[in-house]
């Protein structure tokens, strides 16, 4: 969620990390933030130049922040390869994104990249709401559907960071989750239309609570990471005991299938290569190579060629002898004509 806090609580996170001999591996991909507060080891705007893109291509701020995510997500891969040398240094890598949710989370660029995380790493969401200014309970459940929705989309294990904890407590968002009665009672202070849809989706989201992390956070004070880092274990276990097996699956049938696709164009190249040879030994007459495929010609070419010299009808005669038989005939009636010639021009009264 835009403005509540989500670089202060990446900072304070860092910062958390490295006080405990545990550094992390930090990324930004908001090419839009003017200052980070944390050292980057990966930052897009490093690579991406936000607003000579919003420039070329004239978008505006939204539009400028997409672009540049889906040019960096072109050369994710090399980003994946940084993340697995480090993973034996760093236990955690805290990437902080665009709090636009159209922007990271509904674009083609966001799921690239969570998609590539989850399915190499143990990748767990974090959704930061502003626990200040969801004190309403239309607030709250726009907060809410909002989470929901990201948990759907990214299918992966989600926790719930009430920030600015300092200003306001999350006892009451927690008691609204737990008890649909205490919501109610908050929802009949509205008077507005939008109170009846909120009502009516409270009810929707009853089994979305029920299996929802939540943990009050002050990114300010650092109040509340202890709690943030004992969900944190349990969204890891979770994605190993359920997501992990599923992300096997899906990468199995997805080589099944590249398999497949390849020994299929394989045969089409065999049967492609067969009926050029076929043609061609037609052509010339050879019916015994039409019969074999495009390897085995290939590989007994010469073979072929041997045997066809060793099991020849004509293997057995002396071409020399036989050149020579045919030459003396010729040869000697040659003489014997010359001979003939010469003695009329000799003799010529006979």
């Amino acid at each position: 969620m835009a403005g509540s806090g989500k670089t202060t609580f990446v900072q304070r996170l860092a910062a958390h990390l490295h006080g405990q001999r545990c550094p992390p591996y930090v990324i930004n991909l908001d090419p839009a933030v003017h200052d980070l507060p944390f050292p980057a080891n990966i930052d897009i705007r490093d690579t991406v130049k936000y607003k000579e893109v919003m420039k070329q291509y004239g978008l505006g701020p939204n539009g400028g922040i997409v672009t540049s995510l889906n040019l960096f997500a072109t050369r994710f891969d090399q980003v994946m390869k940084f993340i697995e040398k480090r993973q034996n240094a760093s236990k955690y890598v805290v990437i902080d994104t665009p709090g636009q949710i159209e922007v990271f989370t509904w674009s083609a660029s966001g799921t690239i990249i969570t998609e590539a995380l989850a399915s190499s790493f143990p990748s767990v969401v974090v959704y930061v709401m502003d626990t200040s200014r969801s004190t309403n309970p239309v607030t709250f459940m726009s907060n809410m559907l909002y989470a929901c929705s990201i948990l759907y989309k990214t299918k992966l294990p989600f926790i719930v960071v009430m920030n600015k904890t300092d200003i306001i407590d999350h006892s009451f968002a927690v008691e609204w989750m737990q008890d649909f009665e205490t919501f109610q009672d908050a929802l009949n202070q509205e008077t507005s239309y939008v109170s009846n849809l909120t009502r009516s989706m409270s009810l929707v989201l009853d089994e979305f609570y029920s299996s929802l992390k939540v943990v009050g956070v002050s990114a300010v004070l650092g109040t509340g990471l202890d709690d943030f880092f004992v969900q944190l274990s349990k969204a890891v276990d979770e994605y190993e005991r359920e997501y992990r097996p599923e992300y096997e699956r899906l990468r199995k049938t997805l080589e099944k299938a590249q398999n497949k696709q390849k020994r299929e164009q394989l045969e089409h190249l065999w049967k492609d290569m067969g009926s050029m040879c076929v043609q061609g030994n037609t052509l010339a007459g050879s019916d015994d190579a039409s019969a074999m495929g495009p390897s085995e010609l290939i590989l007994t070419r010469g073979t072929l060629d041997e045997e066809e010299e060793r099991e020849s009808d004509t293997d057995d005669i002396d071409h020399e002898v036989t050149e020579e038989s045919h030459e003396e005939p010729a040869f000697r009636n040659f003489m014997q004509e010359t001979r003939m010639k010469y003695q009329r021009q000799s003799n010529p009264n006979e």
